[in-house]
């Protein structure tokens, strides 16, 4: 076992911060990883039962919270298993030497004589000397990890699959969400957002709103403007009589729709320099140039945000669906003025996002109103509209690639240069008013601008922008806009969504030019086997290289995550008549040791459908005044019927750490996508998503 902790673990070193065991033998995980749908706690739970060979029913992974469990920061990043997925095996396998060491203290036998078996400590003759029920009283877990110097191995990697603990629950309709939660005397609250961003509260009649059936406040603090009722529906209709009621003034202007690139590219910047070689293509065979580009698009959450207060006696406590409980909690305490001590956050599962929806606004807005009214619980739920019009997008984004190669069809140089808004606004990434009511309270017109993840976490504008395969030359310039008049945030991949979509169109691009087939052009500038791997199981699983009907395409993309973690590869069938339509995605994916199989297709392919959709369908719209996208019409996303056949191949490396599932799929599926389309088309479409509209832009930009 290697000496060196997992950065969860050197931020909580203690063991009874990670487990508890009762006296009844009940053993209790807290970890600081959430479960937003991917399965997490499952996993975390069948690695903790493996290290402490217990059957997994006798593990119960609690919900995070942060007055006791153990502060792993944000749940993203697709680091769970690597990060809290360590430690968890860590502290299990010591907490197990130390049950076996007081095992051994009670039979007078020496450690190495005393035998695991199904959570039973026996002696070499098979005479059980006791379990970990047997045991708890006398074994003390607030011990550090690694202090007690004890000769701890991990337990042989397994390939049994733990079924998903959280889905009987789900399946069966049982109360497991957030939404679902119910308190005594629960009172139910409204916040009526201003018409645009920027926009400031001029005047509102409050008197006839607050003398509604069942209004017991309205709240009206600078330009957050809230209703609370007894009931939900009296909620909602106070707040469209309280919407009626109030008159704002203009916003800020938002980009022109229609000529979003010019706004990217000419609005204020602060410029990074990722890579800089050089890159020169004045004496080269074949030179590609192109420009690649995304919309903003939502996280498109299908229910809606949602989070329940109580304040009483100082001491704030938060049910929330949030992706980063310890930074939500300590963001409110700052907004509120209260020591961080006094909030207390409770993950509850809601709908999944990936990213940074309006979970921790919702919070903030039940925060702010349970503060209004001390001693009840207030319940604050967004509408579908609130929600696509006042959630942090995935940035609008504009990248510009040239590259070239030689006589040989080596590729000798490539510059990449993007402009994008930051990728990163969760609650406390600016001093104040990273929270939505917080700066309506204080009236600001647009809240800080978004920043990025740092290189060492990924890069989040920047991620997989610098080309993972063996290129010579290679600049890599990002331009982070310091003005968002469209609010954005974290979305799935982050910046890795165009930047692979844009690159891996590239390659084939330079493939075609140079009369080079895609995957071999490939495979020829890749040196890690593990990527030619992915690629090679992918093809080989399509038929790549096989015959097409008329109207019908395929495409290869290749990723590694963050250009340090899961390696992805994508061969994608397409068929493009009245529209394009996603037949079929053949995915090969390693990453690494898999803790459970099951666990990984199911990232894997909601990820594909996930991209999928991206591509062929997501796009937030606005005018000069607001988001127009506010509905499921407005905002189209995947239908069933959009769905391809899916076949997801997993190349398991039981040697190798783990490197997480959850965004392995979104540049390469998207970028297998345009490859497909372009190879039936013979036209390249650079514009997401591949909408009738952006198609026939392209076919006529065709000299």
């Amino acid at each position: 076992m290697s000496s060196e902790l997992p950065a969860s673990l050197v931020a909580n070193p203690w063991i009874s911060t990670w487990l508890t065991v009762a006296d009844d033998g009940a053993i209790t995980l807290r970890v600081g990883k959430v479960e937003l749908g991917q399965g997490i706690l499952t996993a975390l739970t069948q690695i903790a039962a493996h290290e402490l060979d217990v059957p997994p029913e006798a593990v119960r992974t609690a919900a995070t919270n942060t007055s006791s469990s153990p502060d792993e920061g944000l749940t993203a990043g697709s680091l769970s298993i690597m990060s809290s997925g360590a430690a968890v095996r860590r502290v299990c396998a010591e907490t197990r030497e130390l049950f076996r060491c007081a095992a051994a203290h009670r039979s007078g036998l020496d450690t190495a004589q005393i035998r695991l078996v199904s959570g039973a400590f026996v002696a070499p003759d098979g005479a059980r000397i006791g379990s970990y029920a047997d045991l708890s009283g006398v074994v003390d877990l607030h011990v550090r990890v690694g202090d007690a110097a004890l000769q701890v191995e991990f337990a042989p990697a397994t390939s049994k699959d733990l079924a998903r603990i959280d889905l009987p629950d789900k399946v069966l309709g049982r109360p497991r969400f957030i939404h679902d939660l119910d308190f005594d005397g629960m009172l139910h609250g409204r916040v009526v957002r201003p018409p645009g961003p920027g926009a400031h509260l001029e005047e509102v009649a409050l008197e006839e709103v607050s003398t509604m059936p069942g209004v017991d406040r309205v709240v009206c603090d600078g330009d957050f403007l809230a209703v609370v009722a007894r009931r939900e529906g009296q909620a909602t209709r106070a707040a469209d009589a309280l919407a009626a009621a109030a008159s704002w003034s203009a916003g800020v202007e938002l980009p022109d729709t229609d000529d979003l690139q010019s706004w990217l590219r000419t609005a204020e910047t602060e410029t990074r320099r990722i890579r800089n070689d050089g890159a020169r293509y004045d004496d080269a065979s074949v030179v590609v140039a192109a420009t690649f580009s995304r919309p903003f698009l939502a996280h498109a959450s299908i229910g809606p945000s949602c989070a329940i207060a109580h304040f009483d006696n100082g001491r704030l406590e938060v049910w929330s669906h949030s992706q980063g409980v310890f930074t939500l909690g300590r963001a409110i305490a700052a907004a509120l003025e209260l020591s961080p001590e006094a909030v207390v956050v409770q993950h509850v599962e809601g709908p999944g996002s990936y990213g940074h929806n309006a979970a921790d606004d919702v919070a903030m807005d039940a925060a702010l109103l349970a503060t209004a009214i001390p001693g009840r619980h207030v319940r604050v739920q967004w509408s579908r509209g609130d929600e696509f019009a006042w959630e942090p997008f995935g940035p609008a984004m504009v990248g510009d690639v040239t590259a070239s190669a030689d006589g040989n069809g080596t590729i000798t140089d490539l510059s990449y240069e993007l402009w994008t808004n930051g990728h990163t606004a969760r609650p406390g990434y600016a001093p104040r008013h990273s929270l939505l009511a917080d700066a309506h309270r204080a009236g600001v017109a647009l809240l800080p601008a978004a920043v990025d993840p740092p290189a060492e976490r990924g890069h989040g504008s920047a991620r997989n922008a610098e080309p993972y395969y063996d290129i010579a030359r290679v600049d890599v310039t990002v331009h982070r806009l310091l003005t968002m008049p469209i609010r954005t945030s974290s979305l799935r991949s982050l910046g890795s969504h165009l930047n692979t979509f844009a690159l891996e169109s590239v390659m084939d691009e330079l493939a075609r030019a140079a009369g080079r087939d895609p995957l071999q052009m490939r495979l020829d500038h890749l040196s890690d086997p593990r990527a030619r791997a992915v690629l090679r199981t992918a093809a080989a699983a399509a038929d790549w290289g096989a015959p097409l009907p008329d109207g019908h395409g395929r495409g290869i993309a290749f990723c590694r995550y963050k250009n340090r973690g899961s390696y992805c590869a994508v061969v994608a069938d397409v068929e493009a008549t009245d529209r394009l339509h996603v037949t079929r995605l053949t995915i090969a994916v390693d990453v690494g040791r898999v803790v459970n199989a099951n666990g990984v297709r199911n990232q894997i392919e909601g990820g594909a459908i996930q991209a999928t959709s991206w591509a062929l369908f997501e796009q937030v719209r606005f005018d000069r005044h607001s988001i127009t996208s506010t509905d499921w019409e407005t905002y189209p996303i995947a239908r069933f019927s959009d769905v391809p056949a899916l076949e997801v191949h997993l190349l398991d490396r039981a040697d190798e750490p783990p490197l997480g599932a959850g965004e392995a799929t979104q540049g390469p599926a998207t970028a297998a996508i345009g490859n497909a389309l372009a190879n039936a088309l013979g036209v390249r479409v650079n514009t997401l998503p591949f909408t009738r509209e952006h198609i026939v832009a392209a076919i006529n930009a065709v000299p």
